[in-house]
């Protein structure tokens, strides 16, 4: 999984991804970055030892989205006939959203630095996002003549509701860290020097809890978007008919009653 375009760490239960093409402002918009991201995440869903990820992006920036020297020259995705970018489209940077929407575990965005276009849509991909007082983000694509063609006008409206998307969007405008904090795109602004070991703190905490409760967690919580509330409670009784039956269920109820640490395997 680990390259150039995407390292790869691990540190117990927590994967670490970094976007590292500093160069162009971690793009995302290459074959070889969209690739390496639906690789990754691919692979933690068959890994469940596994139990939370981190996204951060190498340098200053935290993603500048698509590369306009790309779009100038309409180069790689932004290349060829209509119909042939409507298949690369789907085919090429769509692939990161969809991935995204299955990972069956909890990724925290450390927002180190600008989160812009397809890169400000990326860390709306994420569960929970933390950022740096360095960091803004901006829904810019109108101001290159384009649209959200990545999933943002599905995912913002979702995170800050429809009205300051609608602003967002349509303005292309930047939103710093402090707004971002006041609007909620982000739930905590830190120091520079403190993103990353925040980050490893909240995953540490997510980590800790039994990993299958997590996931099937996130996935109602996912779900809670798309299903009236009849739908998602049944769902809800029939996962949580499989909790009742794990053997981390009863090992976090014994540590309860004895007022200890759980010890979760999985099971």
């Amino acid at each position: 999984m680990s390259g150039d375009v995407l390292l790869v760490e691990r540190d117990g239960d927590v994967v670490t991804w970094t976007v590292n093409r500093p160069e162009t402002r971690n793009a995302i918009s290459e074959d070889d970055a969209i690739d390496a991201l639906v690789d990754a995440a691919t692979a933690v869903n068959r890994d469940q030892s596994v139990r939370a990820v981190i996204l951060t992006g190498a340098g200053s920036a935290f993603s500048a989205g698509g590369n306009v020297k790309d779009m100038a020259a309409a180069a790689g995705l932004f290349g060829g006939a209509p119909h042939q970018q409507r298949v690369g489209y789907r085919e090429g940077i769509q692939r990161i959203p969809r991935a995204m929407y299955a990972l069956e575990v909890p990724v925290i965005a450390a927002v180190n630095g600008p989160a812009v276009g397809a890169g400000c849509d990326l860390a709306l991909m994420c569960d929970i996002r933390i950022a740096s007082n360095t960091a803004f983000f901006a829904e810019s694509f109108v101001k290159l003549g384009l649209i959200p063609g990545d999933g943002g006008a599905w995912l913002l409206p979702r995170a800050i509701g429809p009205a300051r998307a609608a602003e967002m969007a349509l303005t292309g405008d930047r939103v710093d860290a402090a707004t971002a904090l006041e609007w909620g795109i982000v739930s905590r602004v830190v120091e520079p020097a403190d993103l990353l070991p925040t980050a490893r703190e909240i995953a540490s905490r997510i980590a800790a809890n039994p990993p299958v409760a997590v996931r099937m967690t996130k996935k109602l919580l996912r779900e809670s978007s798309q299903q009236t509330l009849d739908q998602l409670l049944e769902l809800s009784a029939t996962m949580q008919a499989v909790a009742h039956h794990t053997e981390d269920h009863r090992e976090a109820v014994a540590a309860f009653l004895e007022k200890r640490p759980g010890r979760f395997t999985g099971a």
